[in-house]
This record gives structure tokens, sequence and C-alpha cells, in this order.
């Protein structure tokens, strides 16, 4: 039995949409550094992997900022694609939605890799932390190997503290950061006491059959080995991180997508979903 079908059902699919407004810290923010480290000018034709694409709302944001990129968004997820699918209907052909299974992408075969053959970027938001550092480093490696020249791997995710101290500091902002967007979403606590409720803070009720995060430095060497260049962590809040690097190549030339026209589209993506 595959994680997927062991660890996560519609149900929880249900909690994460419920959630993830108040329970993803800065999610905006997040969204707009993924969007605005991607390697390429505004008018620059090229395809984005997403993995673990959720409600579609990064897949959207890409869409929105770069008018001739392509993206296809996967998900484990039947009720997450249908989601997905109401999301990007308004960009026709440019969005595609599918189905897929994290472990296949790190088989002794590279199983789902081959579909990332000669994308410009691969992105994902808390979906790599259920790989062990073994399936990481495998991902990094086929993905980097697979990528078009000059093209990015970028994930937000969870990370590893790498001394008590750090985990408690995650625990305790990832609570602020959850109460503070809570409060400031409809003036109540009650998503808060929720976030309480289900046990989320992963540095409080750690799940390691599910949730397998790294550490910063473990992953940025792994990166670099799988063939990665410019590695780094670009944004770190209460225990999440964007990471990634860029496969060499040639550089972009055209104009590109600034930070705060990237955080316009994830603001705009996230209007209303958080109901």
């Amino acid at each position: 039995m595959s994680l997927d079908e062991r660890r996560w059902d519609e149900d929880d699919s249900a909690v994460y949409r419920r959630m993830a407004a108040v329970a993803v810290p800065a999610r905006a923010e997040q969204i707009a550094v993924v969007v605005a480290l991607l390697p390429f000018g505004r008018d620059d034709a090229f395809r984005v992997i997403e993995l673990g694409s959720g409600e579609g709302a990064l897949s959207a944001a890409i869409l929105g900022c770069y008018p001739r990129s392509e993206v296809s968004a996967l998900d484990g997820s039947v009720s997450m694609r249908e989601q997905t699918q109401a999301r990007l209907a308004r960009f026709g052909r440019r969005a595609r939605v599918g189905p897929f299974r994290l472990e296949e992408l790190t088989g002794p075969e590279g199983g789902r890799l081959d579909a990332m053959e000669g994308a410009g970027a691969v992105v994902s938001s808390l979906c790599i932390h259920h790989l062990d550092g073994a399936g990481k480093k495998r991902l990094f490696e086929g993905v980097c190997l697979r990528l078009a020249p000059g093209g990015a791997l970028l994930m937000a995710d969870v990370v590893e503290p790498v001394r008590p101290e750090a985990a408690e500091v995650y625990a305790a902002t990832w609570d602020r950061a959850t109460e503070e967007q809570a409060l400031a979403l409809d003036g109540s606590a009650g998503r808060f006491d929720d976030f309480v409720e289900q046990r989320w803070n992963l540095y409080r009720h750690p799940d390691p059959e599910v949730d397998k995060p790294s550490p910063v430095a473990d992953q940025l060497r792994w990166l670099v080995g799988a063939g990665f260049e410019a590695v780094d962590c670009f944004w770190l809040r209460a225990g999440h991180a964007v990471l990634g690097g860029y496969k060499p190549g040639p550089v972009r030339s055209g104009a590109p997508v600034g930070f705060e026209e990237a955080l316009a589209c994830a603001h705009a993506e996230l209007e209303g979903s958080s109901g």
C-alpha cells in the first residue's frame, strides 16, 4: 500500500482546504518567492511541472504572471484535482491537471520523472517532505537530469531543525503565525483552535511515518551533488523554507517578474479560497 493510500484521504484534503489559509505561514509570500525565482522573463515560453498542486494556487500564480507559460499540475487527491481544474480553467490549454504518486518519482527506474523531460522548472509546495532523505536525493538527481538547461527546481516545504532549541523556535513561531493569520482572517481564534486540535504543528506532534523533513544544509548539499548551481535557502519562516537551485545553462534575457508583481498574483489567487 502506498503512502497516499495509507496516510491521506479525501477527508484530509477537506481539512487542508479549510486550514491552509491560516496554517501555512505567509502563504502568499511563499508562492510569490517561488514565482519570482523562476529563471524566465515575463514573456518567455516555458513549461512547469508542479508536484502536489493542492488547490492550484501556485500553478495559477505562475500562469497569471507568465502569459506564455504552460503548467502541468499534479496531485494525488481527486478532490484537490477538481479544485485545481476549476481554478485553472480560464487558462485553457496552457494548464493541465493530472494524478501522481510521490513514490513513483523515486523508484529504481525513475518512474514518472520522464514526464519532466525538457521542463523549464519543477516546483512544489508542502510535498517533498513526505520523502525521506534518500528519496529526496534521488528526486533531485532525476529532476536535474531531465530539466532543460537553465531550468530550476524550487520547493516550498517544512524543514527539519538540527537542535532542540530550533525545534521549539519552529513550533512556537508556527503557532504564532497561525494564530495571527486566523485573527486577521475573521477576527476569531477559531481556526487556530482547530489547528491545535488537529495536531497540525508537526514540530509539536511529529509523525515520522508520513512527515520526513530534512535539514536545510542536507538538502542544499544534495542539490549541489545532483548538479544544481546557485543553490540556496531563499526564504525561511516558522520551519517553512523555500529551497532550490538551477541547472547550468543560458541566463534569462527577458524582463523578470519581480517579487511585488508575483505577490500581487499570489494574493489574487488566494482571494476567495479561504472561506
